[in-house]
């Protein structure tokens, strides 16, 4: 298996009836990443892979929707299944945030624009997107394919800013053109014009607020593209 990419939420900023935050299962190069962990990732991610087989948990930034469901995930560790020192990417910060210490269950690896780490077969590198706190994006490399991930970021940044050769790259698509400057956030629209720019070979949209009509976003985002782009399914599986 080269790269093989799972949704385990894709709701922008809250869950939606039965849905659930930004959270991605990547698996490759001999390992199982758990990317973003926000609410409702952790019940979905058992759906695909124990919680055992996590070897790494990467979390783009501080924003409660990307990361809360690491809580939950420390109290499985440390006090049910007996697991520590699972190691735990994140930007400088993010862990003063937890409710309790969560050392020795996780080792927390600090992460930043620029850096590269290797995690098993899989290497992993990083870029500041245009967001409020410290975001980062990530791009996975691994059995010669190449996946890119935007987290959040308004449209002062591109995935062309991960590099060129991206097999599939996840975007953020919170709301519409018409919403354009409301938040932080990319429109569907910028979401597809970023990945024209970047030459993505395949482009999901993702983090769409609850509210905004999936085939709504799919014409914008394809129309900006200039091909079909895919939004992002609970559950879905890609082979990238």
């Amino acid at each position: 298996m080269g790269l093989n990419l799972t949704i385990l939420g894709c709701d922008g900023s809250y869950p939606g009836p039965e849905g659930a935050c930004s959270g991605y299962l990547v698996r490759g190069g001999g390992v199982t990443l758990w990317l973003d962990a926000g609410s409702g990732t952790m019940a979905n991610l058992q759906r695909h892979v124990g919680l055992t087989d996590v070897d790494a948990v990467v979390l783009s930034h501080e924003h409660p929707d990307h990361w809360t469901d690491l809580e939950a995930f420390f109290v499985a560790c440390a006090y049910v299944i007996g697991r520590s020192g699972v190691p735990v990417y994140a930007p400088a910060g993010l862990e003063r945030l937890t409710h309790e210490n969560t050392v020795p269950a996780f080792d927390w690896c600090t992460v930043a624009s620029g850096d590269a780490v290797r995690i098993g077969g899989l290497d992993l590198s990083f870029s500041r997107t245009d967001h409020g706190p410290e975001t980062l994006a990530v791009r996975v490399d691994g059995g010669g394919r190449s996946l890119g991930y935007s987290a959040d970021s308004g449209p002062g940044w591109s995935l062309a800013e991960l590099g060129t050769g991206l097999h599939l790259a996840l975007c953020e698509a919170t709301y519409l053109r018409d919403s354009e400057g409301k938040a932080h956030h990319m429109s569907a629209r910028q979401a597809g014009l970023s990945g024209r720019a970047a030459a993505v070979e395949r482009l999901v949209l993702t983090h769409r607020w609850p509210t905004v009509p999936a085939e709504a976003a799919w014409n914008e985002g394809s129309e900006a593209f200039g091909a079909e782009v895919t939004i992002a399914e609970l559950h879905r599986e890609y082979e990238v």
